[in-house]
């Protein structure tokens, strides 16, 4: 434990609730930002897995629990299909070296954050990865939020595809300014438009997201330049060139453009694009038995993964 408010603790370390009395052992770092520090922790009396956010300043976490609180009662009003709707557990603060730490608990998706996800898996899930992602960002949007700082290390992927985002310090009121954000995916540093929140800026930063995890190096040599002469034609050559973006490419120029009607739609898009794959027939080819049976139970996984998706 050290004396920073702004540090992180120490796996092990015992978080208790000052007034709810709720016990929570560390287990790792999920990740840490501009406002706050997110950790994975235990609940001591039921030993579920929570993530927990810490916060340095007050105003700041107020306001994501808001939000949150939001989300909680709009997906209560819909059902949620059987799902976990507890976007918000608890509400607290944490006596720290004579400081109150105010922190809260939210649900946590056992997974590993997008861009491990799609090296275990491959790149083929991101499709499912996508559509899970764009499904919370609509359920945000229509909130009335936006979420402002999406980046891979903001979402977590559960092995079958599920989404869930694990800082919501950047999510700003549609029409207000962005508050936090990342430049690579930040529509002002491409010079594609201003930092008002609005839904285009959350499908602008997915489609470069997307760019970044297929396409790194061109994305970093465009990033790399100086401001002036940095565009956001740098961002549409790369999309319509480089052969890794070919199955997202129609979706990807869209979304940098903002020319999705909404955010509904923009899901529409990307569910005919991940469905457009399973009407295709695959070529035979010559391949080792032990090899067509990896590819096979692959394929499997990806074809469960899908129907539990676009069923959903």
């Amino acid at each position: 434990m050290t004396t920073s408010s702004k540090s992180t603790l120490a796996q092990g370390t015992i978080v208790n609730g000052r007034w709810r009395g709720g016990r929570y052992m560390i287990q790792r770092l999920l990740g840490q930002g501009a406002n706050g520090v997110v950790y994975l922790v235990k609940q001591m009396d039921s030993a579920k897995l929570y993530a927990l956010k810490m916060g340095f300043d007050t105003v700041d976490i107020q306001s994501e629990i808001n939000v949150l609180k939001a989300l909680q009662r709009q997906s209560h009003r819909r059902g949620g299909a059987g799902r976990d709707l507890s976007y918000l557990v608890e509400v607290d603060d944490y006596s720290l070296q004579g400081r109150e730490i105010s922190f809260y608990v939210m649900r946590y998706v056992k997974g590993d954050p997008l861009r491990s996800f799609l090296a275990k898996r491959g790149k083929p899930w991101l499709g499912i990865a996508g559509l899970h992602l764009l499904r919370q960002l609509r359920q945000l949007h229509e909130a009335g939020w936006v979420f402002g700082d999406l980046k891979p290390e903001n979402v977590l992927v559960s092995p079958y595809g599920e989404v869930e985002l694990i800082d919501y310090g950047g999510v700003s009121g549609i029409g207000r300014s962005v508050k936090q954000f990342t430049e690579w995916y930040d529509r002002g540093f491409w010079g594609a438009g201003g930092r008002t929140a609005d839904p285009s800026y959350d499908w602008f930063s997915f489609a470069v997201v997307c760019v970044h995890l297929l396409a790194e190096e061109p994305l970093k040599r465009a990033a790399n330049q100086l401001p002036q002469t940095r565009s956001y034609n740098d961002l549409i050559a790369i999309i319509r060139s480089d052969p890794a973006l070919g199955p997202y490419r129609g979706w990807l120029e869209r979304a940098v453009s903002g020319q999705f009607h909404d955010t509904s739609d923009a899901c529409q898009c990307w569910r005919e694009l991940v469905i457009a794959p399973l009407g295709r027939r695959k070529p035979r080819s010559k391949t080792p038995r032990w090899m067509l049976g990896a590819f096979a139970l692959a394929l499997t996984l990806l074809g469960c993964a899908l129907y539990l998706t676009l069923g959903f």
